[in-house]
């Protein structure tokens, strides 16, 4: 039987926990990323901005796809960081109230793009998928 040293014995196990696999060392839970949200049951586009109350006349084409799609745009979590805000549910609510998305490139993107992958036929679940891998923080 082969003794070792304190030192010794200190020095291999001092090895072998650093030779452990990364995955067995603690990492920090990872953050998991908010869902979109359920499309609420006989949502409108009345509360959209019509084009007479935006600032920015620009993103009015933005605006009527979203009037054109509003249950559509309703199951969508915008990725710009206003969904974090109080009184917003989902990209939809961009296009009430303040009107924020005229202003916002993030919004406007999500809304052109969930806009052709309906007109194309995409499910929701299809879009929401595209719109994560163009716009979400993966």
């Amino acid at each position: 039987m082969m003794t070792l040293s304190r030192r010794r014995f200190l020095a291999v196990l001092s090895v072998a926990l650093l030779a452990r696999p990364a995955r067995a060392m603690s990492a920090p839970p990872r953050v998991q990323k908010p869902k979109h949200p359920t499309p609420r049951p006989g949502i409108t586009a009345a509360k959209v901005l019509p084009d007479a109350k935006l600032m920015d006349k620009s993103a009015a084409p933005v605006f009527a796809m979203v009037r054109e799609i509003p249950e559509v745009v309703d199951g969508i979590r915008c990725n710009c960081g206003c969904a974090d805000q109080e009184g917003f549910y989902s990209l939809l609510s961009c296009y009430e109230q303040g009107g924020m998305a005229q202003h916002c490139a993030i919004c406007q993107g999500q809304a052109k793009l969930a806009h052709k992958l309906h007109k194309e036929g995409w499910s929701l679940a299809g879009i929401r998928r595209a719109i994560d891998a163009e716009f979400g923080d993966t």
